[in-house]
């Protein structure tokens, strides 16, 4: 499973540096990480992280197509603005899906974490979510999401992906920075609302 783990976490970097650079290019390189981490995840019992892939799947497809519609001149997707409503309301449902995931993986499965996976599922496809609509705080929410995620595959031994998912600490911190430049200078005042 490591060699599986590494180009799994090779290719998700690579995924996550394009999006950071607002490029395209990082939806179809997202879709082949999220299906080896299918496989990865499966294999550890993390089976909401493995239900998460799958949605990850159709949310790539969605981003995809929203970006490819929202380019600029450069070629890269415009930032767009999170009304607060819209962000609480985002969040509500990842508190929802988390406890619902969570009852379900702990009732059902033998999920080795089932409600701390649920809620990093819940929250993840919040941020994907936000990603895909093209919302910088999408980036605050990786970088939280990440740092958990960090000690969670630490336990579970997976540590290629430990690292992998600190350097998509650092990564989200890079995309937040180049994406509030970007959203600054689009707007020639402040970025959006929910930064």
């Amino acid at each position: 499973m490591t060699a599986i783990e590494l180009i799994g976490a090779l290719i998700s970097a690579w995924a996550v540096w394009l999006t950071a650079r607002r490029r395209p290019w990082c939806w179809p390189i997202g879709l082949l990480s999220v299906v080896l981490y299918g496989v990865i995840f499966v294999e550890a019992k993390l089976y909401s992280d493995a239900l998460l892939q799958v949605a990850f799947a159709g949310l790539i497809v969605y981003g995809w197509r929203r970006w490819l519609q929202n380019l600029g001149d450069d070629g890269r997707v415009q930032v767009a603005a999170l009304p607060r409503g819209e962000a609480l309301g985002h969040v509500l449902l990842g508190v929802l899906g988390a406890l619902a995931l969570g009852y379900a993986m702990h009732r059902w499965t033998d999920a080795a974490l089932p409600w701390l996976d649920a809620a990093l599922t819940a929250f993840s496809l919040v941020a994907q979510w936000w990603q895909g609509r093209r919302h910088i705080a999408a980036w605050w929410l990786w970088i939280i999401v990440d740092t958990i995620y960090v000690g969670e595959y630490v336990y579970k031994h997976l540590l290629i992906t430990a690292v992998l998912y600190a350097g998509f600490i650092v990564l989200a911190a890079v995309g937040l920075r180049a994406w509030r430049k970007v959203a600054v200078q689009d707007a020639g005042a402040a970025p959006a609302s929910v930064a």
